[in-house]
């Protein structure tokens, strides 16, 4: 059962991909305080964790019941990745420097943090489908759920320790960082969009 543990844990610590994530969340972040930042990840992965283990218990049962498929999911979480690429990439964030200001920590932990960054179509698809896949053994359906849950926990130290370790960095690095994680996000999104295309097409 131990073995089932770790090998559970690391699935879903790369399905959530705390590190492809903490780069985005340092930008997104950047005018936020150290405390704020560090309750923001807080709040986020405590989000996150909600959502991810509702899917694992529900996901089958609400999207059946509301009829949406997991390509038309995987869809609109690249279309709303892709929009925020945009806006890092042309600096649109920087122009609406009041508007961020004004977008406390607490909306950022739920957006784009929580979902769908951390609890995106991806992650949300594999807990649901690992979930099937153990059954119905009620010991591994809740050694699965502590491995979830120390998953999402990891995550959070990982962003905790990158806030700790950001002031090294200047604001030229930052914004130029932002550019990069802009590209690279911008790619993420449109292999999500991809995916739930050619997912669509395989149903």
């Amino acid at each position: 059962m131990i073995e089932f543990f770790f090998t559970t844990f690391i699935f879903y610590f790369i399905v959530i991909d705390p590190v492809g994530s903490t780069p985005i969340f340092l930008v997104v972040t950047e005018h936020l305080k150290l405390k704020e930042k560090i309750k923001t990840a807080l709040h986020g992965t405590f989000i996150a964790t909600l959502i991810l283990l509702f899917f694992a218990l529900l996901g089958n049962v609400i999207l059946s019941y509301l009829k949406i498929s997991f390509p038309a999911f995987t869809i609109a979480g690249g279309i709303i990745l892709f929009i925020i690429s945009l806006e890092m990439l042309f600096g649109k964030r920087h122009q609406r420097k009041e508007e961020s200001i004004n977008f406390t920590s607490d909306k950022l932990s739920v957006f784009p943090l929580a979902t769908p960054l951390l609890a995106g179509p991806a992650a949300i698809t594999s807990v649901i489908v690992s979930v099937n896949g153990i059954g119905l053994n009620v010991t591994k359906q809740l050694v699965g759920m502590g491995a979830l849950v120390s998953a999402t926990a990891a995550t959070f130290l990982m962003l905790y320790g990158a806030a700790k370790t950001e002031k090294i960095i200047n604001k030229k690095v930052i914004s130029v960082f932002s550019r990069i994680v802009a590209i690279i996000l911008a790619g993420l999104s449109i292999q999500y969009i991809l995916n739930g295309i050619k997912a669509f097409l395989n149903t």
